[in-house]
């Protein structure tokens, strides 16, 4: 008897060593597909028009600098389009997660008329598409002066939808209604509650919407190539496009590269500083379940 039980925890001990090193080569070679790419930007990237027309070579070519030195003295403001695009897109990371939870804090903890509706309402304008509002909006900052201006693209995502309900749900799931009368009859006022105490323990939740936020307007490049017009205050996805959209004896299949790399090392940057507060949510997630 005692044998057979020594045997089925060793059996038990075996087979979770298995399925961990199954789990372990499958995220491996997940890994190396999704690197794979990133590794094929940079290579491409050290490498001149001619040799990226011979095909893909694993190896790295010499042209990095010289590609980076086109790209720095082209004709393209490529640095002002960087620190635009970091502007813009950190503001309404910024904007979008704080209001999105403000919204989503007073929708759960406030009882009032029109409750129901209003969050109704707010997610039926998630199936409106920016497209079909482009025209009015247009016009509508054109009449206010706004044009080739950032303000366009920064105020605007303080209304997502999207973040709204994602923050709404995970406060229904981290946020006990306790905390927030608990901090009322210590005295404390909403926004005193709201800023120190609900927010902490929203992190996780903010820091994948920041995240999300700064990747979509980062990539964003319908609405700023209808709102910008000067290339002093242009992005860097209009000055990619332009860049590919040059004619074929001034197109440059390296700088086009090198300046697409240039341009995703601030979104890692986001993600690797961010990326810790996604691991505590999960490990706190599966503390409480």
């Amino acid at each position: 008897m005692i044998m057979s039980k020594a045997d089925g925890k060793k059996e038990k001990r075996d087979s979770i060593h298995i399925r961990r090193a199954v789990a372990y080569v499958v995220l491996t070679l997940i890994s190396i597909l999704c690197l794979f790419w990133f590794y094929v930007l940079f290579v491409n990237a050290t490498k001149s028009h001619a040799e990226i027309q011979r095909g893909f070579s694993i190896m790295p070519g010499k042209s990095l600098l010289v590609n980076w030195n086109h790209v720095i003295h082209g004709t393209q403001p490529i640095v002002s389009g960087m620190i635009n695009s970091i502007i813009i897109s950190s503001l309404s990371a910024v904007l979008c997660t704080y209001f999105s939870a403000m919204t989503a804090y007073a929708i759960h903890v406030y009882d009032f008329k029109l409750k129901k509706f209003i969050f109704a309402f707010i997610l039926a304008v998630m199936m409106i598409p920016s497209q079909v509002t482009a025209l009015g909006f247009i016009k509508f900052m054109d009449k206010l002066h706004l044009i080739d201006t950032f303000i366009p693209l920064i105020v605007p995502s303080i209304a997502a939808p999207v973040t709204f309900y994602y923050m709404k749900q995970y406060m229904e799931s981290t946020l006990p209604l306790a905390i927030i009368e608990a901090s009322r009859i210590d005295g404390s006022g909403e926004f005193y509650t709201f800023n120190h105490i609900v927010l902490p323990i929203m992190k996780p939740a903010i820091a994948v919407q920041a995240i999300f936020t700064f990747v979509s307007s980062w990539n964003n490049y319908f609405v700023p190539a209808l709102v910008l017009k000067k290339d002093s205050v242009k992005t860097l996805p209009i000055l990619i496009a332009q860049l590919r959209s040059a004619d074929w004896l001034k197109f440059d299949m390296g700088q086009v590269y090198v300046t697409i790399a240039f341009s995703i090392f601030p979104v890692i940057v986001v993600y690797i500083f961010l990326s810790k507060y996604i691991v505590q949510g999960i490990a706190l997630g599966a503390v409480k379940g």
